[in-house]
């Protein structure tokens, strides 16, 4: 089941397409090794964007055999049996190919080839494009409340206007979206802006093969519309300046399922990252598919299974921010998240309503390993997009909670770039309005976009040997504060909640050098949620975050 397939139980209508036109038998083939590759870690230019290896500088993420292709001998050894390559990933080490019986016999006994699977018949659409109709100018971008229209309540509950209003509104961040179809993208008023201003850098169709996504389904549509709609008095998406690179990995045409999409994405999760891309919005989930022997137990979303879920936690491991959507599968038998929701480096984001109250379709954690799952949360119950003609439409399901929250990611770290991709999600799930008490049902709970923000220009640590800790962390009523002073003297500890409001000041005395210890109690009127406590003695300083339950 995917998320996109629960749309039409939530009342849209996708736009119809065309008859199939062929099928053909595709399978997996894993290499063992990437021996003797022409490419090498001392060359990543020849594979590697410039913004690609700028990201992974900037973050000190160090490169490794899994940035180096596939080694394309072993490509051409399969095409010279009669293979025909569909998609490649060098983070899996291995390509999904088309190939006959006798064919996959001959591939499977070379040395270099580990193992082989099914992967599935995918259906491909005979015609394709939709005739373009009239494009409206761009608009300038605004901000008060009647401009967002409709869509205010989607971004006013994370904050999330602050960071518009901030002049954060994704301008030179590259978000990568993974789809089934962008129908009417490159013609909707909607997206004129992202039209006018060449913020489509690149499409590609991991299904068929071009360039050509703007057909097939309108689900990536919805999608995108969230994150980069632009119709002042009705839509503001979350990030409507940003970059976008539209890929379709999904084919739902003829609702066809088989696990070679989850490789689709791979391949197309690769690719993004070689063009640079800072934030990936992914609004599948992957839990059974057309062929029984493929589908995946529960047991299997431990993080570490899936094909899927392993090349998002890569994409992570490259400095990107990988934003997930939780799954629809809440008032299901299956209940829980999909592939790659399980993902321990992805941010997954479940669906409220308007008032902040999970919808019962939305995923439910936790992983069978005991991670709390979804992350956060945004809304996902008649969230606003644009429509497929004209205008904004109401959509439902985590497939648009998780956009809004990308676009959001996206802001955020424009804010910060100094940051990594782990510390943007970190900053989010605490800045959660269930942070202190995380569940499996709402995660962190709904993100406070402004305090995210301020939690990040918390100010880095002075002094090396200057420690500080609370227990416990989080706590009722009271805790011990513990840090180590390099010298004696006058140290003076505050603690602010996220508004920068101080709830607590005192002066302490440093007698006798090392770690001092001392009993603290917030106000009794001090409310739930996240503090910031800090330490400053002799031109040392610290800063830690409190929670109170």
């Amino acid at each position: 089941m995917k998320i996109i397939s629960k749309l039409l139980l939530l009342g849209l209508t996708l736009v119809g397409f065309d008859s199939v036109a062929q099928t053909g038998d595709r399978h997996w083939v894993e290499f063992t090794d990437k021996n003797n590759n022409p490419y090498s870690l001392n060359n990543p230019a020849d594979y590697l964007s410039t913004r690609a290896i700028a990201r992974r500088t900037r973050q000190n993420i160090a490169l490794d055999s899994s940035d180096l292709p596939v080694n394309p001998h072993y490509i051409d050894s399969l095409v010279s049996r009669g293979a025909v390559i569909r998609n490649r990933s060098k983070w899996l080490n291995g390509v999904t190919i088309e190939a006959s019986p006798a064919e996959l016999s001959q591939i499977q006994a070379l040395p270099f080839v580990k193992r082989s699977s099914p992967a599935g018949r995918i259906v491909i659409p005979a015609s394709r494009r939709m005739m373009p109709t009239e494009m409206k100018a761009g608009q300038r971008l605004a901000y008060t409340p009647a401009e967002y229209g409709d869509s205010y309540n989607q971004i006013a509950m994370h904050k999330g206007h602050t960071l518009h209003d901030a002049g954060f509104r994704g301008e030179g961040m590259l978000i990568a979206v993974f789809d089934a179809g962008f129908v009417n993208v490159d013609m909707l008023a909607c997206f004129d802006s992202l039209r006018m201003n060449n913020k489509i850098k690149e499409t590609w169709d991991f299904v068929d093969l071009d360039s050509s996504v703007y057909h097939a389904d309108s689900h990536g549509t919805y999608v995108l519309g969230c994150i980069a709609g632009w119709l002042p008095g009705s839509l503001i998406g979350t990030a409507p300046k940003a970059d976008f690179l539209l890929y379709r990995t999904e084919n739902n045409v003829g609702g066809s399922e088989y696990i070679i999409e989850e490789d689709n994405w791979v391949a197309g999760a690769e690719r993004a990252d070689s063009a640079g891309a800072d934030v990936f919005n992914t609004s599948l989930s992957y839990t059974t598919f057309d062929d029984p022997a493929m589908n995946h137990t529960y047991n299997d979303l431990d993080g570490n299974t899936t094909r899927i879920t392993r090349g998002a936690d890569k994409a992570a491991s490259k400095g990107i921010m990988v934003v997930v959507s939780a799954g629809n599968y809440g008032s299901s038998s299956w209940q829980y998240i999909g592939a790659p929701a399980d993902g321990d480096s992805v941010l997954a984001v479940g669906a409220v309503d308007a008032g902040g109250s999970k919808v019962g379709f939305s995923s439910e954690g936790p992983t069978p390993d005991g991670r709390i799952k979804p992350n956060v949360m945004a809304q996902g119950g008649s969230a606003i997009s644009c429509g497929l003609t004209s205008g904004i439409t109401p959509v439902s399901g985590t497939s648009f909670s998780g956009p809004i929250m990308a676009g959001l990611v996206a802001c955020l770290w424009q804010a910060h770039p100094e940051a990594t991709n782990m510390q943007i999600l970190r900053a989010i799930e605490l800045s959660g309005n269930r942070a202190a008490t995380p569940d499996n049902l709402y995660g962190y709970g709904i993100p406070d976009m402004s305090a995210a923000r301020l939690a990040l220009s918390v100010p880095p640590v002075s002094g090396p040997d200057f420690t500080l800790q609370a227990y416990p962390n989080p706590f009722t009523a009271a805790f011990d504060l513990v840090f180590t002073a390099v010298q004696p003297g006058a140290a003076a500890i505050t603690i602010s909640d996220l508004q920068g409001r101080i709830v607590l000041s005192m002066d302490y005395t440093v007698t006798n050098p090392g770690i001092q210890t001392l009993s603290l109690q917030l106000p009794q009127n001090a409310r739930s949620g996240i503090y910031m406590l800090s330490v400053v003695q002799q031109q040392q300083s610290n800063v830690l975050k409190l929670l109170k339950n």
